[in-house]
């Protein structure tokens, strides 16, 4: 499952194995003919090695590591090509095939896995860092621009304060005379109440432009 798995995601592993020339040489009686069936085998695994190089997979695949894992499934058959071509390893992964038995492909894999986790933590972890630095100054931003509706609504409350101040003390006592001089019936004028709700202020330290109102901060003369 495990090799499916890691297959699956783009990770190439091989699992044809040539072992007719080894099946051979362990059937043959005489020695000559063992040790010609053993060389058979070494050079029918190297000539794989060079196909399996020269298919280049790992271009296939754009998450591949750069090499293939040739898996053999016995270190008898492992041992018996290197006891008759003992540069074969070696050669294999100068053109980048790992030849793996049953003992060291889990390792193998668990291995590369493990870096490729490690790999995806570093990139999700920078763009987390920089989602965050993005996310930051947008706030910033949001804030001043709380600011600056916060100071739209002081400076529309002070004129309309203002404004009901000069209707109060100018205009409604003027208005009042004509019905005092009957020249005006109803109801009498209603009085116009000024605004005393301030909008709230932004206290964050990340604001440092806060609203003001003229008031002296705290902590600071006058």
């Amino acid at each position: 499952e495990l090799i499916e798995a890691f297959s699956g995601a783009g990770r190439v592993v091989d699992a044809k194995v040539p072992l007719a020339a080894y099946l051979d040489a362990i059937s043959a009686s005489a020695p000559e003919a063992q040790a010609a069936g053993f060389a058979r085998h070494a050079l029918q695994v190297r000539q794989h090695m060079t196909t399996l190089a020269g298919k280049a997979y790992w271009e296939e695949f754009a998450k591949s590591a750069e090499l293939v894992v040739m898996f053999i499934p016995g270190e008898a058959f492992v041992a018996a090509a290197m006891q008759a071509d003992a540069e074969l390893l070696e050669d294999g992964l100068a053109k980048r095939v790992v030849v793996a038995t049953p003992t060291t492909l889990i390792a193998l894999l668990r291995a590369i896995a493990y870096g490729w986790r490690q790999e995806e933590i570093a990139a999700n972890a920078e763009q987390i860092s920089r989602l965050g630095r993005d996310l930051y100054e947008r706030l910033r931003t949001l804030g001043d621009h709380f600011n600056d509706v916060g100071k739209g609504l002081q400076r529309a409350t002070a004129a309309f304060n203002k404004a009901v101040g000069s209707m109060e003390s100018r205009v409604l006592p003027a208005a009042r005379r004509f019905k005092d001089l009957r020249a005006a019936a109803g109801e009498d004028l209603a009085r116009l109440e000024p605004v005393d709700e301030q909008p709230r202020e932004l206290t964050a330290p990340e604001f440092p432009q806060q609203l003001t109102t003229g008031d002296v901060p705290p902590g600071e003369e006058p």
